[in-house]
């Protein structure tokens, strides 16, 4: 385990060597893969599976045109961001910004929504030590984890600087209503096309 809250599988190697933000960002620039950064060191970012990258790319339909008439803009995971309190560059999977962008240099740093679909490897962080990180952003309004396995979208929705409402929304038919941005989304158009496994009953 690293400081990053990261548990890495026997495949991936952390290289000691640590790295200021500018070789960070060389390191991106000379590569297909990226990277996630903090306190000099960098990590791979793993590659999604198919249905990870279908429910995130159907997130970002539905995100803009419901929020596009607002003058909202959607970003796929290519945005860099960076968290200014505690100094993480990151590229989440879906992150909305409603308003005039603020940024360091190729960082953008005041986010609207930001949103992670979960799997198997990073869904303890992204409920950790990265919504600690994304949590400091006093711009972000709303954070989605969204389920790669099932119809399910988990919301976190700021109250005040430090405090968050949680919500569930479940099931295909159901609307994911965003308060914060006040808009309704189809839960059957977020996961279109997206196969799950079946539901095993258990034996009484």
């Amino acid at each position: 385990m690293n400081n990053l809250g990261y548990n890495f599988g026997m495949n991936q190697t952390v290289v000691e060597h640590r790295y200021t933000p500018e070789e960070y960002l060389e390191l991106e620039d000379n590569s297909e893969t990226k990277y996630e950064f903090f306190e000099g060191e960098v990590f791979a970012m793993a590659g999604g599976t198919l249905e990870h990258s279908l429910i995130a790319a159907n997130l970002i339909g539905e995100l803009r045109n419901a929020l596009a008439p607002r003058g909202c803009s959607i970003f796929t995971s290519d945005l860099r961001l960076k968290v200014d309190a505690t100094g993480l560059r990151t590229h989440p999977d879906v992150t909305v910004l409603c308003g005039p962008p603020k940024t360091d240099g190729v960082f953008l740093l005041n986010p609207t929504l930001i949103v992670e679909v979960l799997s198997n490897s990073t869904e303890g962080y992204d409920r950790g030590a990265k919504f600690e990180h994304y949590r400091t952003i006093k711009s972000l309004e709303t954070y989605l984890l969204v389920s790669e396995d099932a119809p399910r979208v988990e919301q976190y929705i700021r109250l005040t600087i430090s405090d968050w409402d949680y919500r569930v929304t479940h099931g295909s038919e159901s609307s994911l209503e965003l308060p914060a941005l006040g808009v309704t989304l189809s839960l059957r158009q977020i996961f279109l096309g997206v196969g799950f496994p079946p539901v095993r009953l258990r034996n009484t």
